[in-house]
């Protein structure tokens, strides 16, 4: 099944989801990010955001990808640095983000890993917290593990973090809008999952 990409987005793709209206935002060129989430059982690990950019969000453990790093040693560095953790990631899918008026686009590659090593622990960026994957409420020895918060991620978030969950590869470009409260509002968005070659 053959389908039309957004701008920016390439690969062997099946149309998930999407949704918005108008023309897809034009950029010169992309900065590149990692994201990483740990999955364990029936609970996704995701960090409270505590300064900067995404302030007081929900998200994976990421950042910056530092000239001369891989994608892959950019994620391990981010997540311990932000968890103090280490985690076999595997690369689960890719986003591009673009906000009205920015000059470039964020490519930011998502990372997953099933196991870690250490303890979760705060940093002076993130707080870590454990939420369930399951439609119910989790108990985790007698302690109850809260749903994950979509409510308090970045808009379009509950779009592709199922797949992430869910082990499907994706790609997915969202367009977004600041508004006066600075929060960023989607305009259009389209998400694809990979189709393997095998």
């Amino acid at each position: 099944m053959t389908c039309i990409l957004p701008p920016g987005l390439e690969g062997n793709l099946v149309d998930y989801v999407h949704g918005g209206e108008g023309d897809w935002l034009p950029f010169d060129q992309k900065r590149f990010y990692t994201n990483a989430f740990i999955i364990q059982d029936d609970k996704i690990l995701l960090g409270l955001k505590k300064r900067g950019f995404g302030i007081n969000k929900y998200n994976g453990f990421g950042g910056k990808v530092e000239p001369g790093e891989t994608l892959t040693e950019a994620a391990m560095r981010e997540l311990k640095e932000e968890a103090g953790i280490d985690a076999p990631l595997e690369h689960a899918g890719s986003l591009l983000f673009m906000a009205k008026g920015a000059e470039w686009a964020f490519q930011i590659e998502i990372f997953s890993a099933r196991t870690y090593s250490g303890t979760p622990t705060e940093s002076d960026e993130m707080r870590p917290e454990w939420f369930s994957i399951a439609s119910s409420v989790a108990s985790d020895a007698d302690a109850i593990v809260p749903p994950i918060p979509y409510e308090t991620m970045w808009d379009g978030d509950d779009n592709w973090l199922p797949l992430v969950v869910q082990g499907r590869k994706f790609v997915g470009r969202v367009d977004s809008v600041m508004q006066d409260d600075g929060e960023f509002v989607m305009m259009r968005h389209w998400f694809g999952t990979v189709i393997s070659d095998n």
